[in-house]
């Protein structure tokens, strides 16, 4: 695999602009993967970009998150993935990965934000649910229903075993695997936010950390929780065949399918566009994506796809893609993060 590593003390400069030119040469359309919870976002955008350019239509391979920014990571040159998307900011570690392999200059794009719903089919009745239930139904261990501050391994097999006010139904969960920012984002907003409140685990916190996190965003894996690939759409399809089932992915997704599916209350709030727009939903998240500034310049159409990506008639309040379930960023932090694509300025990441 040819691998040019810019920036690296192994190559000057010069030499590696120039091999990058050469191997542009391969290339002639912008390759994107990442996360499937963007993926209709881009894929929309690029549809329209490669109608109204002479750009070719960007590829976008639904990688999830993880794997997305993993392929990103990896290296500079026609071989590597120019953007990535993400429904999770990206780690430090990633960054630190990424400026090992050369990749050393990354912007940030946030495009708007997501709620993470919780949906069945509509042959059945809606639920409503706390992120304390989530945490009893789908977390690994469990306080000990008999009492104390214990873990148990998670013995609930129905809704109604977790609280006496939801059905009596077998708690049967599809949704994403590891690699994907949407598991993250479920685990730290949703089974986190029912896991802190109990007291003995939320002082968990303060004395071992990592014991903590362990215990709120581990997840079952005695079959109540179903790993349903990347592929949301087949989440959809697997709950419609199963009513009992529920399914965890974004917003978009169930507004798309509005006609089949319906999304839990959660904490008393609907999954709906105003409730995630101002916050009030309790399991939302800002949605993201990544490009390899060294690619700029060599590989044709990513500077078009970025403009049409944050112009007003995609990403703004009246956009098309809030027809596909985006919720808009307010006007102040789109023009902040359109001022940056537009000067083409580097991430820089400060963790917690």
């Amino acid at each position: 695999m040819n691998r040019v590593l810019i920036g690296a003390a192994v190559a000057p400069l010069a030499l590696a602009a120039s091999v990058q030119v050469a191997h542009a040469q391969a290339r002639d359309y912008v390759s994107i993967v990442g996360s499937s919870t963007v993926y209709p976002f881009a894929t929309v955008v690029a549809e329209q970009f490669g109608k109204s350019t002479r750009f070719k239509t960007p590829t976008i391979e639904s990688t999830g998150s993880g794997g997305g920014l993993k392929l990103f990571c990896s290296g500079v040159g026609v071989d590597h993935p120019d953007i990535t998307n993400s429904s999770r900011r990206i780690k430090q570690s990633e960054v630190d990965r990424c400026n090992e392999n050369g990749v050393t200059d990354i912007i940030e794009v946030k495009v708007g934000y997501d709620g993470i719903v919780l949906a069945n089919s509509k042959k059945t009745e809606a639920m409503e649910v706390s992120r304390r239930d989530i945490f009893l139904a789908l977390a690994r261990e469990v306080p000990n229903p008999a009492g104390g501050e214990e873990l148990v391994e998670n013995p609930f097999q129905t809704w109604k075993d977790v609280n006496d006010a939801l059905p009596d139904r077998k708690i049967v969960v599809l949704g994403p695997p590891p690699t994907s920012g949407t598991r993250d984002a479920f685990a730290e907003l949703a089974l986190e936010g029912g896991c802190k409140t109990f007291d003995f685990i939320k002082a968990m916190k303060k004395k071992d950390k990592k014991a903590y996190k362990a215990v709120c965003h581990s997840i079952r894996e005695d079959g109540a929780y179903v790993e349903a690939g990347e592929n949301d759409n087949l989440i959809v399809q697997k709950l419609e065949a199963d009513p009992d089932a529920f399914g965890v992915f974004g917003f978009s997704f169930l507004d798309q399918n509005l006609d089949k599916l319906q999304g839990s209350l959660i904490d008393g709030v609907a999954p709906e566009f105003e409730a995630i727009a101002s916050g009030d939903y309790p399991v939302s998240r800002p949605l993201y994506f990544y490009v390899k500034k060294a690619h700029i310049g060599q590989i044709p159409g990513i500077e078009g796809f970025l403009a049409e990506f944050t112009s007003e008639k995609a990403w703004g309040e009246d956009g098309y893609l809030t027809d596909k379930g985006l919720i808009p960023m307010p006007d102040e932090e789109r023009m902040q993060f359109a001022a940056n694509v537009k000067n083409l300025t580097p991430l820089q990441l400060a963790m917690e």
